[in-house]
């Protein structure tokens, strides 16, 4: 059973890492877990995002691999984990036992040595000369020294190596969703952006682009109507972009009444028709207070939209998106600059 989970995760692992190598995908414990699973065929609803992923040719997202992993691999009643952790486990059984099968045997030659002593001081009793004792003595001492230092060599690899996947399981067995999504709007957080703004600037990769919208006058919701109101205009604005952002567009709160969208892969004029189409679905939502009848139908949001630049660190793309939705804040709000793309 251990040969045969060690034997399929060894083939695994060689089809999964050319594929990695080949399509540029980071070398992290949640990646690997992903094309695992890919080239084991055990998913298919796995295998058709990934395979989504890669005819669309969206640039890498952190954040998109862990939201993979945690709906395709660590969630049991979505995919089957157990062959891949039994192959993990086995993996660390065999390296347990070869060290041990190791340590026996440096035991037992050790015992041979002695065993060859006391039978060498037999023959030297039954008349061998001294020089040719010593001449055995020396070569079965060096054949020692040469054995024991493999054998100490050899462990010490196999305790690194057990070690290593040690820690790769307690890694894939890792979640982090309250880490990367806001609690109250359940969007993508700013941790989980700052992964992904610096994965995309990182890659250098023309056509990644980036919107900054902020809610319009939001701080008079909540003077006016009360922090539950507002916190209501903050989910319903959240929930109606996050319907617009398809084909591997992601939403953040980036803070306060300010969200982020990273575009991968497109280009300037795509990503403001975008953001203006989301600046007219948000200023057609209603929301109504039940405590006293009242009907909110003012909401709207102000948009920065810019294109990476090559040369630009990931603070300088934030920052010229920023200078474009302050643009927009002070020509009047409800508006997308720049004007056009």
């Amino acid at each position: 059973m251990s040969n045969d989970l060690l034997q399929t995760a060894a083939l695994n692992l060689k089809k999964a890492v050319p594929l990695m190598l080949k399509y540029k995908i980071p070398t992290t414990p949640t990646n690997y877990a992903l094309w695992y699973a890919y080239v084991g065929e055990q998913n298919p609803a796995l295998n058709q995002e990934l395979d989504n992923l890669i005819q669309q040719n969206i640039s890498y997202s952190p954040v998109s691999s862990e939201l993979l992993y945690r709906k395709h691999v660590s969630d049991p009643v979505e995919l089957d984990v157990r062959t891949m952790r039994q192959s993990l486990d086995a993996m660390v059984c065999d390296l347990s036992q070869s060290l041990k099968d190791t340590n026996q045997d440096t035991v037992s030659f050790q015992s041979r040595i002695e065993k060859d002593f006391n039978k060498l001081n037999e023959l030297e009793s039954q008349g061998f000369s001294l020089e040719q004792v010593i001449g055995v003595v020396r070569s079965i001492v060096k054949e020692s020294t040469s054995i024991r230092s493999s054998a100490v060599n050899f462990s010490q690899q196999l305790l690194k190596a057990q070690s290593e996947i040690d820690t790769l399981k307690v890694k894939l067995a890792e979640t982090e969703k309250d880490m990367l999504f806001d609690a109250l709007t359940n969007v993508l957080n700013r941790r989980a952006f700052d992964e992904d703004i610096r994965a995309i600037v990182a890659q250098k990769t023309a056509g990644n682009c980036l919107v900054l919208l902020d809610i319009d006058h939001f701080k008079a919701f909540n003077d006016n109507y009360g922090h539950q109101l507002g916190d209501m205009v903050l989910k319903t604005v959240a929930k109606r972009v996050q319907e617009g952002c398809r084909d591997g567009t992601k939403l953040y709160r980036f803070g306060g009444e300010e969200f982020a969208i990273i575009i991968p892969k497109s280009q300037l004029r795509v990503a403001r028709q975008l953001a203006d189409g989301l600046r007219r679905a948000i200023e057609k939502l209603t929301l109504k207070d039940r405590r006293n009848d009242t009907k909110i139908d003012a909401i709207t949001a102000s948009f920065g939209v810019s294109e990476w630049q090559p040369g630009q660190s990931v603070a300088e793309f934030i920052e010229a998106t920023d200078k474009l939705l302050y643009q927009a804040k002070h020509l009047g709000r409800n508006r997308v600059m720049p004007m056009s793309g």
